[in-house]
């Protein structure tokens, strides 16, 4: 089975909608969501976008069985203000989430967004997150950059700024998985600060004692752990000179497979092993243009997984969907 934890919620127009409102508004109109019927969802789920196909279809493409379904990163709004627009709007986007995951329950599980506001404490984060583990999610999206590359800085995920989620995350045995959201700067669009977000995120939880304070906490890191895998050498050197294994310490978090590339894949691997790496594609997102050198979409990585005769029967399992099952408690 193909357990893809990486993919995000082809919503209903009505949702972009609202949040275009929310933000034109500034919230004096009031919370009201349009309605959105279930036909509406369910024709949204297999509505063709940014890929060749419905996100259903591709997921038949690409022989992804279930699907772990999350927030559109780029659309959360963290540094927009006043504070109820990221509320609402983050709880009406888990709503929508948790729709789709009971209309087509053999193909989603939900992972929620937090409405996590520039400049609040992170304990505002957490009546979300309890309700949304009330409903059937299994885990929740974690942005280690609030302010969505503005002027100010969010603390670094070694910080005790983030202690309160961190304990309530292990309460309820649920991961988060790292993902930045907008970013304000053309210079370093969404896409690219994603990357930069990621590598900061893992260098600061490293450099830290988080996971000697919480060792159960389980936490995700998407697109292969960002550059961090691709400098490795750095990193080992640098804690070396602090007494430390940077690799070791690295292996307490794990990594999604959202790289589309087989060297990228196999470097991701072989740095942190498979019993760290959870199968990703995003599929339908960014990787599903066509790759003229083999006419399929980038996004269908399994065929590169295939052909890694390096890797056991074991290995592949891990990575396709026993760690997976394990974090998000799969039955």
């Amino acid at each position: 089975m193909i357990i893809d934890c990486h993919g995000h919620v082809s919503a209903p127009t009505e949702l972009w909608a609202y949040k275009a409102n929310l933000l034109a508004h500034r919230g004096s109109h009031g919370r009201r969501m349009p309605s959105v019927s279930d036909e509406d969802i369910l024709r949204h789920a297999n509505k063709i976008e940014m890929a060749p196909a419905g996100h259903i279809d591709m997921l038949n493409r690409v022989g992804t069985q279930l699907q772990m379904l999350s927030p559109r990163p780029f659309q959360m709004m963290h540094s927009a203000k006043p504070a109820r627009l990221v509320h609402w709007f983050t709880e009406e986007t888990n709503n929508i989430i948790a729709r789709t995951v009971k209309l087509i329950p053999d193909r989603f599980l939900g992972v929620c967004g937090l409405p996590q506001v520039a400049g609040e404490p992170i304990e505002s984060v957490l009546p979300e997150l309890e309700r949304c583990v009330k409903m059937g999610f299994r885990g929740c999206l974690l942005n280690p950059d609030p302010y969505e590359n503005g002027a100010e800085e969010a603390p670094p995920l070694g910080d005790r700024y983030w202690y309160p989620l961190y304990e309530k995350l292990c309460e309820l045995d649920a991961p988060a998985h790292i993902h930045a959201t907008g970013s304000h700067s053309e210079r370093t669009p969404y896409t690219l600060h994603f990357i930069n977000e990621e590598t900061i995120a893992v260098y600061g939880l490293v450099n830290s004692t988080v996971f000697e304070d919480f060792p159960d906490l389980k936490i995700i890191v998407s697109h292969g752990g960002g550059a961090i895998p691709y400098q490795i050498g750095r990193f080992e050197s640098g804690g070396n000179r602090q007494g430390f294994s940077f690799l070791e310490r690295m292996r307490h978090l794990y990594y999604d497979t959202v790289l589309y590339s087989p060297d990228a894949l196999q470097l991701l691997v072989k740095t942190v092993g498979a019993d760290r790496c959870l199968f990703g594609s995003e599929c339908p997102g960014v990787g599903s243009s066509i790759d003229k050198a083999t006419g399929r979409t980038f996004d269908e990585i399994k065929p590169h997984f295939d052909r890694f005769d390096w890797l056991s029967d074991a290995d592949k399992h891990a990575i396709f969907e026993g760690n997976a099952r394990r974090l998000f408690k799969i039955a």
